[in-house]
């Protein structure tokens, strides 16, 4: 049986430097908290639901920002004898609760929203408009700094999505404003709140569904189970492939494990080891790798799932 492990140690670095943006997220993470502070005050002071509920917004975008900020340092700690994959699961039990603890602001934005349109109240239209003012610029700040790096990382990409959804949030805070300055409509501000909720389900759905995945074990998105099997039984000298599973044990790491039997054959068995291991890693970009090679069919009687798939390499009578 052959194992695969990848544990890579990257050391703190500066901004300008190959730290796959994690002080780029950093400083996006401080900048978006202490902003999501002042809306909340903003909120209280002014009487905006709208700003409250971009502050829900920017939790949820912190949320992200922090995620991924976590996703980059998790992955440097080493497994111990009590948690043999490491701490990399937390990120997506970290995910779920935030996504769970979304949903819930989300309804109490909802409740306070109806309650407003029946019994509008007065709000500072030209502190809102100040408050939104300031949230666009930062906005537009953290998404030039994650500019440059969006397409090296996943982490800074999704970043970037983010900050930029925050600046939308921002900007229809502030038309708010604006039309409250002019007009006095006071249901405005539970209007524009509601579409920022829609934004957040919108944004956390994703999060939410992707969580539950990755803890069922589900196989990650963009890969097929046969087409996996297809390619490792198109190598030469594999009669079949069988008991293969593949999922995610953090949004950076996905696993493999499958019982390979080799057909008879003057290859080495580590050779034919080595191949599908490179092939695994080139075509699906799955670096962490447990196959059992086998030399028959006769320990097939030992797994649940033992059936080589028919249509694969092996002769009629194994393929059932």
């Amino acid at each position: 049986m052959e194992h695969t492990h990848h544990h890579c140690n990257h050391p703190p670095a500066l901004l300008g430097s190959d730290d796959h943006g994690e002080t780029r997220l950093a400083i996006a993470l401080v900048v978006t908290c202490l902003y999501m502070v002042v809306e909340i005050a903003g909120g209280l002071l002014f009487n905006s639901l709208a700003l409250l509920a971009d502050a829900g917004h920017m939790l949820s975008d912190a949320m992200a920002l922090g995620l991924s900020w976590v996703a980059i340092r998790i992955g440097r700690r080493s497994p111990n004898d009590r948690l043999t994959f490491g701490f990399t699961r937390s990120e997506i039990l970290t995910a779920l609760f935030n996504g769970l603890l979304l949903w819930a602001i989300v309804a109490l934005i909802f409740y306070e929203a109806i309650h407003r349109f029946f019994k509008p109240e007065p709000v500072q239209g030209l502190g809102m408009f100040l408050v939104a003012t300031v949230g666009l610029i930062l906005n537009l700040a953290m998404a030039g700094l994650l500019f440059g790096r969006r397409k090296e990382s996943l982490n800074i990409r999704g970043a970037f999505l983010h900050v930029l959804s925050d600046a939308l949030g921002s900007i229809g805070a502030l038309a708010a404003g604006i039309l409250i300055i002019y007009t006095n409509i006071y249901w405005i501000d539970p209007l524009v709140s509601v579409l920022i909720g829609v934004l957040i389900l919108m944004s956390s759905w994703g999060l939410l569904k992707e969580s539950v995945h990755v803890l069922m074990e589900g196989v990650p998105k963009g890969l097929d189970v046969s087409d996996i099997e297809s390619v490792l039984v198109g190598i030469d000298g594999v009669c079949c492939v069988y008991d293969l599973h593949v999922w995610s044990l953090s949004s950076l790491q996905t696993n493999l494990s499958a019982h390979v039997v080799l057909a008879e054959t003057v290859r080495d068995p580590n050779e034919i080891l080595i191949e599908m291991k490179s092939v695994l890693n080139s075509k699906f970009s799955i670096r962490h790798a447990t196959i059992q090679i086998e030399i028959s069919h006769e320990m097939r009687s030992e797994s649940d799932r033992r059936f080589c798939r028919v249509g694969t390499g092996c002769d009629a009578n194994n393929a059932n």
